[in-house]
């Protein structure tokens, strides 16, 4: 098929953009590493923790490898013995997976070069400890973008002009399951990661702060290695891992959804268009998804440049130093999405509204957690206040402020649906033949809302980095005036890590949405390969129809055209038990007693009528041209249908098992943690005076062994789940799963992610000097509180991301 301009245009931008990114992320990288590394303690201490972020890593990439060894297995037999699935699907899955994996290892390996460097810069003055701290961070959501965006390009050129694959729904479809394999490398890492952390934070704040009563990343406390390890490994590599999956998936998604919209001859016919057209208006709305993100990566870097502070700026004036570049990106990628519809797809500039109502969700539910996360804000200075009453009420207190912050994201998600799929179709919501368009304009809304990932992934991942140098600090016995400087940054960075998390939730329930409709692609995939499979209609047989069951015909044609697959609807499929028919107007077939009558096939194109000498009629139609609604139908979507309702409620039960089962795992990784501290501590007792040094490396290895035994079994149950759900309750069933997983998982991950940050910052408040200050009875409730939130806001709740897509 020859190359068109736009395809080989939009191809090449999208190429440069990931160059672009990972060239900056480079040139960043390179800066950090001329920049100041401090003293000898600060550079052992630094290297400390570097060795074991990297032994940690290693062993994770080794189960990682296994499981992934496994599934490529599987999906090899499917591909080239069961002829199921693509030829090029088992590769997709392993580059998906070996890419994230890359651009989390590279996120972790810059982190941990970065911590003293920020504390070195937080010697000098707040603005050098930031610049340093957020443009390592910048290396990471550069890398991030750089490496989906580079993946994309490469598999579409493997595919379409290296194998020649001329069909756009096989070459989005495959595509889909590179962002499969990035999926099931994001869940190992943030499981595996959240536990190793918390395990860690745990161990230290409960031994160190509320026994022995010392101050956080206390250079006496044993565990205080293995928690700065962990922010790199769960924070960083994780997060990393987790929106390369979004934002591939986002992509791909929204790419497949376009070429499924404009396949339609309804659409066609609607806008003027002949069937000829088809193949050049899918190519562009496949292609803009990827113009969109590519340009995103330019404005991205443009809006890291214009991230700057003040010596002596608070923390509000730290979040609006970073909002700048946030928000100057934001209003640049609207006013390029406007541009970028215009030329690549004309007539439909509805999509770009499409674009702005992604970027404005991901804002305003950005500000939202903001506001209840942040101790600058009413919020979490009242959670603050139950300190002063024990422990009990500020956990209450904590559960409910995470429960009660749901509301915002879930209707700015449920506005932004409605929104995005009007904008797509003109806010057309009847027409069946605009169905696919909207969903493209959910899509893209993603797509929109994650195309400044460049940046906001930046603000997330500095995070880690400045409470990292934080514990530098400390450990190192530096001035207290670095330590201040580093708490604000670090306070700041909870906020950052919160906004960072609300807003991988939201894009997460955007992108699922998009991925649900992509999956009824796949399906349609499935019903094609199912009809040109020869074990099922034989080279041998007579051209004609073939029944294979109660819902799908098979047309066999004269000559070199492929055999075809044709849907019955459920409430037409009962109507005569026929088992074949052979070519002709009119042709015998079997009724079930075996009396013989016969029957004709009428109409054109894709929708035809089976019409009996009995007087009864049944419709069939086309699986390769039959839309999203047609899908619904034919496997009863609705909520009278047992298989949904069960697939619903399995879904919504798997999030609750999930979260309880990493939340476990937290624990029983931690209670090792703490005994192993304790005993340091009581075989030790120089440790306390400073004339002994722990031994930091037995703590690392305790949570490394225990993450790597526990996440495995939540891994397991959200690759599993879905499997067997479709074994034994079908499509139909997988889609009330996948339905019951996203709304149920949305809203859970939203109320830990924003509990466990509001504990964090209320314990930060009370640290700063309030209600008591550090050792008073009300920090010891706050860090009990912090404790309990761990789990929430860095292994449960973010991981859920990956569990609803």
């Amino acid at each position: 098929m020859e190359t068109t301009s736009v395809e080989l245009t939009v191809w090449c931008i999208a190429l440069v953009s990931s160059l672009v990114a990972l060239f900056f992320a480079h040139r960043f990288y390179k800066w950090m590493m001329q920049q100041d590394e401090g003293n000898e303690d600060m550079v052992r201490i630094a290297g400390y923790v570097r060795a074991g972020a990297d032994a940690y890593l290693k062993q994770q990439y080794k189960v990682v490898a296994f499981f992934f060894l496994i599934i490529f297995i599987l999906l090899f037999i499917a591909a080239f013995v069961l002829n199921v699935q693509s030829k090029f699907v088992p590769f997709a899955f392993i580059t998906g997976g070996f890419f994230s994996g890359l651009a989390g290892y590279f996120g972790m390996k810059t982190a941990t070069w970065a911590s003293s460097r920020t504390a070195a810069g937080a010697q000098k003055s707040l603005n050098d400890g930031l610049q340093v701290a957020f443009k390592s961070g910048a290396v990471m959501g550069l890398t991030v973008v750089g490496l989906g965006l580079l993946d994309i390009v490469i598999w579409y050129a493997v595919m379409a002009w290296g194998f020649g694959v001329e069909s756009l729904e096989e070459i989005t479809v495959t595509m889909l399951c590179f962002g499969m394999g990035a999926s099931s490398q994001a869940l190992f890492a943030r499981v595996g990661g959240g536990i190793f952390t918390k395990a860690a934070d745990v161990g230290a704040d409960l031994v160190g702060k509320v026994e022995h009563e010392i101050p956080e990343d206390d250079p006496r406390n044993p565990a205080t290695i293995a928690d700065n390890v962990g922010d790199n490994v769960g924070d960083v590599a994780g997060m990393g891992a987790d929106l390369y999956e979004s934002y591939c998936g986002s992509i791909l998604a929204t790419a497949a959804l376009g070429v499924a919209a404009f396949a339609s001859p309804e659409l066609l016919q609607e806008q003027g268009l002949t069937e000829a057209d088809s193949r050049e208006w899918q190519l562009r709305a496949m292609f803009l998804p990827i113009l969109i993100a590519g340009i995103g990566i330019f404005l991205s870097i443009a809006g890291i440049y214009l991230v700057k502070s003040k010596e002596d700026a608070t923390q509000k004036a730290l979040l609006k130093a970073l909002g700048i570049g946030i928000n100057a990106s934001t209003v640049m990628v609207v006013i390029a999405a406007l541009v970028c519809t215009y030329f690549v797809l004309p007539g439909h500039m509805g999509v770009a509204f499409s674009v702005s109502v992604g970027l404005m969700a991901g804002w305003l539910i950005g500000k939202w957690t903001e506001y209840v996360t942040s101790d600058e804000y009413q919020p979490t200075k009242d959670l603050a206040a139950q300190t002063v009453t024990g422990s009990a009420t500020v956990i209450i207190a904590g559960i409910a402020s995470g429960m009660k912050s749901v509301w915002v994201p879930v209707l700015v998600v449920c506005v932004s649906i409605i929104c995005a799929f009007g904008g797509a179709t003109g806010f057309n919501f009847s027409e069946v033949q605009f169905f696919t368009l909207g969903l493209y304009g959910v899509g893209i809304a993603a797509v929109g809302m994650l195309s400044t990932l460049g940046i906001t992934l930046a603000t997330d991942a500095y995070g880690p980095i400045a409470d990292n140098a934080g514990g530098n600090a400390q450990m190192a016995g530096l001035d207290p005036i670095v330590r201040e400087r580093t708490d604000a940054l670090d306070s700041l960075g909870n906020t950052t890590a919160a906004t960072g998390k609300g807003f991988a939730i939201g894009s997460a329930a955007l992108t699922a949405l998009a991925l649900l409709a992509a999956y009824v692609e796949e399906v349609r995939i499935g019903f094609d390969r199912w009809a040109t499979d020869e074990t099922v209609i034989t080279e041998k047989a007579d051209p004609g129809y073939y029944k294979l069951n109660d819902q799908l015909v098979i047309l066999k044609s004269t000559g070199k055209e492929k055999a075809s697959a044709w849907l019955i609807f459920p409430d037409e499929s009962q109507e005569d038990s026929w088992t074949s028919v052979a070519s002709g107007t009119t042709t015998p077939f079997a009724k079930g007693n075996g009396e013989g009558t016969s029957l004709a096939i009428t109409g054109v194109g894709a929708r035809k009528s089976v019409e009996f000498k009995s007087g009864s009629e049944i419709s069939i139609i086309k699986a390769s041209k039959a839309t999203l609604p047609d899908y619904a139908r034919y496997y009863d979507a609705s909520l009278m249908n047992p298989k949904i309702l069960v697939g619903i409620f399995i879904g919504c039960m798997a999030t609750f098992v999930f979260c309880a089962m990493t939340m476990e795992a937290v624990g029983r990784a931690a209670q090792g943690m703490v005994n192993e501290v304790r005993r340091q501590f009581k075989e030790n007792p120089g440790i306390m005076d400073g004339s002994v040094l722990p031994d930091y490396a037995t703590p690392v290895t305790i949570s490394t062994k225990a993450a790597q035994k526990e996440m495995i079994l939540p891994s397991l149950l959200g690759l599993g789940v879905p499997v067997i759900t479709g074994l034994l309750l079908g499509v139909g069933g997988v889609m009330g799963l996948l339905v019951g997983t996203m709304t149920c998982g949305f809203c859970v991950a939203v109320f830990m992610a924003n509990s466990g940050g509001s504990w964090d910052n209320a314990k930060k408040y009370i640290e700063a000097g309030n209600l008591g200050g550090k050792g008073s009875d009300a920090h010891k409730a706050g860090v009990v509180g912090d404790t309990v939130g761990d789990p929430f806001k860095d292994t449960s709740g973010p991981s859920l991301n990956i569990l609803i897509k």
